[in-house]
C-alpha cells in the first residue's frame, strides 16, 4: 500500500521514524501527567465506572468501523487509567492485528474458549507497550465455531460463561468486536454484553443496515438478554465536505437523541494506516484528526458511565 508522507519530501521510512518518536514522547507525557493535569489531548485519569461496562460493538453492515472503533476506544481509555479488555470475535482477527497480538498457528484463541472450554485467562494477553490494555485474540479457526456451536448445550451463552469465570470485574471496560453478520458468534456477544455500541458510517446505506440490527437486538432482548441496552451510537467516517454525511448525522441524532455521542469520527488516512504497523491510531499518530476524535469519544463514554 502506498503511504502518504507527512511532507512531500519524506520517505515512508522517515514517516515511520517520526511516528515512532511522536508515540514515545506522547507515552512519556501520559505517564508523568498528574491525575488532574493536562498534557495536550491528555487530561489525567478519567473516572472509572462503578461496575464493569461490557460493550458489544456490532453492526450487521460491514465496513462501518467496528474493529477500528473497538481498538481505538479501548486504547484511549487505557491511556487514562482504565483497565480494558478487547475480545476479538471476528475470524479475520483484525482487532488482534491492530493490537499487535499474535493470532496465527496454534495460539490459544477465542475458538478454544468457545468450543473447547479453555479458560479465558489462558487466552488473554497484555498489549505490548500499553499498560492496562488486554486482548483475547481470534484465529481463522474461529470461522468454524459457528457450525460447531450449533450442537452444543447453551450455545448462545458460552462467551457469557467464560467472561463470568474470568472475573471480568477486574476490568473497567470490555469491548467485544463482532463479525458483520448475525451468527452464533454475534449472538454470544449480545448475550454476554450489558451495552451495545453501534458504529454508523455517515452514508445512506448505513441506515438500512441499522434497521435490521435493531430488529435483531429486539429479538435478543425478548428471548435471551433483557438487560441489553443500546447505550451508544458513534458516527464514523464523517466527511464534512459532503451534504449527505451531514444529513445522515442529523437523521441519526433525530431518531436516537442522546444515545449518539457528540463526537464525530472523521475519515482519516492515519486511522487506516495504523493497523499495518500493529498499532492503534492513538499511538501511531496521536496528533491526527482520527486519534483526537477517538480520544474525545472515549472521554465522552467515560464521563457518561461515571454519571450513571
Amino acid at each position: 500500500m502506498t503511504q502518504t508522507p507527512l511532507n512531500p519530501g519524506d520517505s515512508p521510512l522517515v514517516r515511520e521514524a517520526l511516528s515512532s518518536v511522536v508515540s514515545r514522547e506522547t507515552s512519556a507525557q501520559t505517564t508523568t501527567a498528574s491525575p488532574g493535569g493536562s498534557t495536550g489531548t491528555r487530561d489525567g485519569d478519567w473516572p472509572r465506572p462503578p461496575k464493569t461496562r461490557i460493550f458489544t460493538v456490532a453492526n450487521q453492515k460491514g465496513g462501518v468501523g467496528k474493529t477500528t472503533t473497538s481498538v481505538n476506544l479501548a486504547a484511549a481509555l487505557s491511556m487514562h487509567g482504565q483497565r480494558v479488555l478487547v475480545v476479538d470475535l471476528d475470524p479475520q482477527g483484525n482487532a488482534s492485528t491492530a493490537l499487535s497480538i499474535e493470532h496465527r498457528g496454534d495460539v490459544p484463541d477465542m475458538y478454544k474458549v468457545l468450543v473447547e472450554d479453555v479458560p479465558l485467562v489462558e487466552v488473554v494477553k497484555e498489549v505490548p507497550d500499553m499498560p492496562g490494555l488486554y486482548c483475547a485474540p481470534a484465529t481463522i479457526d474461529l470461522a468454524g465455531a459457528e457450525i460447531e456451536l450449533v450442537s452444543m448445550v447453551a450455545r448462545e451463552a458460552r462467551l457469557q460463561r467464560a467472561l463470568g469465570a474470568y472475573k471480568a470485574t477486574e476490568f473497567d471496560y470490555v469491548f467485544i468486536d463482532c463479525p458483520p453478520s448475525l451468527g452464533l458468534l454475534t449472538v454470544n456477544a449480545l448475550m454476554a454484553a450489558t451495552e451495545l455500541l453501534v458504529p454508523i458510517q455517515c452514508e445512506y446505506y448505513a441506515l438500512e443496515g441499522l434497521g435490521q440490527l435493531l430488529r435483531n437486538v429486539d429479538l435478543v432482548r425478548a428471548h435471551l438478554n433483557p438487560a441489553l441496552d443500546m447505550s451508544t451510537i458513534l458516527l464514523t467516517m464523517y466527511d464534512g465536505r459532503t451534504r449527505l454525511a451531514s444529513q445522515v448525522a442529523e437523521e441519526v441524532r433525530s431518531h436516537f437523541g442522546d444515545t449518539v455521542l457528540t463526537t464525530l469520527i472523521p475519515r482519516s488516512v492515519r486511522v487506516s494506516e495504523a493497523p499495518s504497523y500493529g498499532q492503534s491510531v492513538m499511538t501511531y499518530d496521536p496528533g491526527s484528526s482520527g486519534a483526537m476524535a477517538y480520544m474525545d469519544a472515549a472521554r465522552e463514554m467515560a464521563y457518561r458511565g461515571a454519571a450513571v
